[in-house]
């Protein structure tokens, strides 16, 4: 089994290898799009996840990566600052360019709002920048760093929390900083520009909205996001700019609005399931060349005709289970005789699992054991181990899934 192709690398600005997803709606895009996150966050944050997923069912193409030191992409974050998170944004551009097509759209939420603004100057094929509760001035930034700010200045550098998580933070950064002109920069972007912003932000107030807009040439618009937070972490609310950025933007890049087509039974990767009706539950799967039967068992009314529906979920995640491992073992060339999967799945109370955010009502627990044959060693069987915790599916199961539904017809 290959790597999920959605997730991709390419070098930054510093050389080191950048941790991308690439988005891309079934047919060939309307245009391409490039999100930058906000300050010490991922490309999978809820916003960036939700906002790309929604571009890419109206016809975008979107390409959403970790700045370097951050998420997946190599990098210490202490030897980053303002100018090559810049820098991760056009070469992030360029890639996009050489493997598909620059980016026509930038989007950058919060301090990759700032981030896109000035880098828009760098990419010509750009004709739109979005921003979502963006700073005027990158240097807002330093209102988080500033318990450690007289730490900085006299050490050269110290360890600041934020958000529950420690960074180090070096003088560098503050001075590059400072050497930053925000003014000149909107002042001279010559792209049209789509500001979106919270009255209610507690994090960056709209006063920066406001800035932005003054210091803007036309066209430029502004959108109020009412009572949204500074993440959007409610998915309404990441929906709603979604929504409007991509009737925004078709504006300006000449890109028409994808509308939803029917999933045709012969389309390529199309999996339909239909009644038998020869039973209360049995269903018959059609996956390319391939049948398939569904079923409950007869304590809950079925006819026990074929797996139920979560035995072919537990399927799915063990053959994808095993063939990852396999592809590792091989690619390693590792003594691995066979590989066998055993799962369960169970409803248990929340407040049984430590580890889980939801800690009411009940939650799923997929139970999943691996049996290793062949004369591996300790370290190759716990690598073995690790490497089945990436298998896409098992990524799939603990990402945001988002299912869009309609009648067909």
């Amino acid at each position: 089994m290959n790597d999920d192709p959605k997730m991709i690398r390419f070098p930054g600005a510093l050389g080191l290898q950048l941790a991308a997803r690439l988005d891309l709606p079934p047919r060939k895009p309307a245009a391409f799009a490039l999100f930058a996150h906000c300050f010490t966050c991922s490309k999978d944050t809820l916003a960036a996840s939700r906002i790309s997923a929604a571009l890419t069912a109206h016809g975008f193409g979107v390409l959403r990566f970790d700045f370097t030191g951050l998420g997946g992409s190599e990098g210490d974050f202490a030897n980053t600052n303002f100018s090559s998170n810049v820098a991760d944004l056009v070469a992030a551009a360029n890639w996009l360019g050489q493997s598909h097509q620059a980016p026509k759209l930038l989007i950058g939420h919060s301090f990759g709002g700032a981030a896109v603004l000035a880098a828009a100057r760098e990419i010509p094929a750009t004709v739109a920048v979005a921003t979502i509760g963006a700073p005027f001035d990158p240097g807002h930034v330093q209102h988080l760093l500033a318990p450690a700010v007289a730490e900085i200045e006299a050490s050269g550098e110290a360890e600041v929390d934020l958000a529950g998580r420690k960074f180090r933070i070096k003088k560098q950064f503050l001075q590059d900083l400072g050497s930053q002109n925000s003014r000149d920069a909107i002042g001279s972007l010559r792209k049209a520009l789509l500001i979106f912003h919270s009255p209610r932000d507690t994090t960056v107030s709209i006063e920066n909205a406001a800035r932005i807009f003054m210091a803007a040439k036309h066209p430029k618009s502004f959108v109020s996001l009412d009572d949204a937070d500074h993440l959007l972490t409610r998915r309404e609310d990441a929906a709603y700019v979604a929504a409007v950025l991509a009737a925004w933007a078709g504006r300006y890049l000449g890109a028409p609005v994808m509308e939803a087509r029917p999933i045709a039974a012969g389309d390529p990767g199309i999996v339909t399931v239909s009644e038998t009706r020869e039973g209360k539950f049995a269903q018959a799967i059609t996956v390319g060349k391939h049948r398939l039967r569904a079923d409950e068992p007869p304590g809950v009314g079925g006819a026990d005709t074929g797996p139920s529906p979560y035995d072919l979920l537990l399927a799915g995640l063990g053959a994808c289970t095993s063939m990852t491992v396999r592809l590792y073992a091989d690619l390693k060339q590792l003594p691995l005789e066979k590989v066998t999967v055993r799962l369960r799945h169970d409803k248990v109370h929340a407040t049984d699992c430590s580890e889980c955010e939801t800690r009411e009502g009940k939650i799923d627990r997929i139970e999943r054991e691996i049996e290793l044959e062949g004369s591996l060693d300790n370290a190759q069987r716990a690598r073995l181990l690790e490497i089945a915790n990436k298998c896409p599916v098992h990524r799939t199961l603990h990402s945001e899934v988002w299912i869009p539904t309609r009648l067909a017809g």
